[in-house]
């Protein structure tokens, strides 16, 4: 498996540093508002890392932490009124069934960062014992320029962060790039050697990390955006404090753009995930953002939604075939099957679910064959890999919302108004001959036959069926 690593600029072979074991950490949200697209799309990258990795036979421990102490709660519990803990607790609840409602799967470990204040504390302590943080008026600082690698993770000299760097101006800082490893917080605060405070952003990660995965792990994830500072200040901070290396393999997902700006709250221009959930269900926007490369940025648009939703209804209705047509027992071993290895192969290309996807949707393609042939083997040998990659990917199948027979019902009353139809088409069940009918009117609508693309869809509407196009795509739903 090969791994794009940040911190080399460079797809490297992937190496755990104990044979067969992953410690994989992932910076988590803060919780103050309502996750948004942006979430989803940098949490179910990792879960689909974390299930590639236990589907290619190892065992990990992974580490998502919950943010719950930070300028933004407080701001929130101002404003409403309430504690931090209330603010906290409620928004933590909305995330968490946000990402069950997504098939995002819980990490091993999930710590929260004012559970973890004595472990930042001495990590504060080792790093002033050894002349690499100072104390001043109750904050206490990193000295920066004393890490002789800072800026290796971003790629940046330091003359250029001090210009670029989003730094808080302090008279008690000895250096304008030196960050905050405590804050004084009479308010707020916890107890600590230094006064009542609470700690700086980046000694969080730096501490749940060590405290749950120890000092030198694996991987550690996380959106592009959390390059500078948040992940250059943990490699400053964690290397120091522990005297070695940190991380292996630094991974970052690109962002979520809507006309090309980066889908954030401070731009105000972000789609939470209940919305999207609204319109849109969840295997539907995981195959929206696994269609691109995860260090790619995302546009966001209800053009390329529909064309996720139309290219998972056709998987599903694949797999809803496959398990009227074979018993549960399905073949679990199903790694020697050349369809089986190129998707490993796409996969072990930094994560490639673009290609991936390319390798299911193929084998959908070939289990439609199988059903249509009534071969039973291969209908079993397609069928099972079919539900074992997608499962891999965590896409969940969902029950029909219309049943089988009722769509059969449907679309019998019409069918022998169809003339395009064969006779072969005709006998097909509900769902494949609906994909058979949208097949058709494709065909015509490419080659201009409007005459055609319009009467099915009249014939259609009349059974209450309704077609949505986006381009060379079509979609349908029940009125």
């Amino acid at each position: 498996m090969k791994l794009f690593n940040t911190l080399t600029n460079k797809v490297e072979e992937f190496k755990p540093i104990r044979e067969d074991e992953v410690t994989m950490y992932v910076c988590g949200p803060t919780v103050y508002d309502y996750p948004h697209l942006g979430h989803a799309r940098c949490y179910i990258t990792w879960d689909v890392l974390y299930r590639y990795l236990k589907f290619s036979g190892y065992k990990v421990k992974y580490c998502r932490n919950i943010t719950d102490v930070d300028d933004k709660i407080i701001k929130k519990s101002r404003e409403e009124n309430k504690t931090t803990e209330d603010i906290a607790l409620r928004y933590y609840n909305i995330f968490s069934e946000s990402m069950k409602r997504l098939n995002v799967m819980k990490p091993d470990i999930e710590p929260f960062a004012t559970k973890t204040i004595g472990e930042m504390i001495s990590i504060i302590k080792d790093l002033i014992k050894g002349d690499y943080a100072y104390e001043s008026d109750g904050d206490v600082y990193f000295r920066v320029k004393r890490y002789k690698e800072y800026g290796k993770l971003s790629k940046q000299p330091i003359e250029d962060l001090i210009a670029g760097a989003r730094v808080e101006t302090s008279d008690k800082k000895e250096d304008v790039l030196d960050f905050a490893l405590w804050k004084k917080d009479e308010e707020y605060g916890y107890p600590s050697p230094w006064g009542k405070g609470r700690p700086g952003w980046h000694i969080e990660c730096s501490a749940m990390s060590r405290k749950h995965l120890g000092k030198q792990i694996d991987i550690h994830a996380g959106g592009a955006d959390l390059i500078f500072p948040h992940h250059e200040n943990e490699i400053a901070q964690s290397e120091c404090a522990n005297g070695c290396k940190f991380v292996n393999y630094w991974l970052h997902n690109g962002f979520v753009t809507i006309n090309k700006e980066k889908m954030s709250k401070s731009l105000k221009n972000f789609v939470t995930i209940d919305d999207i959930l609204s319109g849109y269900d969840a295997n539907t926007i995981r195959l929206f953002i696994l269609t691109n490369h995860y260090r790619m940025p995302v546009e966001f648009s209800g053009e390329a939604l529909d064309g996720a939703k139309s290219g998972w209804r056709r998987i599903q209705t694949a797999i809803n075939e496959v398990k009227k047509n074979i018993s549960s027992d399905i073949t679990e071993n199903i790694h020697e099957y050349e369809e089986v290895k190129l998707f490993k192969d796409s996969m072990d290309d930094d994560l490639n679910t673009s290609k991936a996807l390319a390798v299911i949707f193929d084998v959908v393609t070939k289990t439609n064959k199988s059903l249509e042939d009534k071969d039973k083997e291969a209908i079993n040998k397609y069928g099972s890999i079919l539900i074992k990659l997608t499962d891999v990917l965590g896409f969940r199948p969902e029950k029909e919302t219309i049943t089988e027979e009722e769509l059969q019902k449907r679309l019998d009353e019409i069918k022998n108004e169809m003339d395009f139809l064969t006779e072969e088409d005709k006998v097909l069940s509900g769902y494949r001959l609906m994909e058979k009918i949208i097949e058709y009117r494709n065909k015509a609508r490419i080659s201009k036959n409007w005459d055609i693309a319009d009467k099915i869809r009249n014939l259609l509407e009349r059974v209450n069926i309704i077609l949505k196009d986006t381009k060379e795509k079509t979609d349908w739903e029940e009125k």
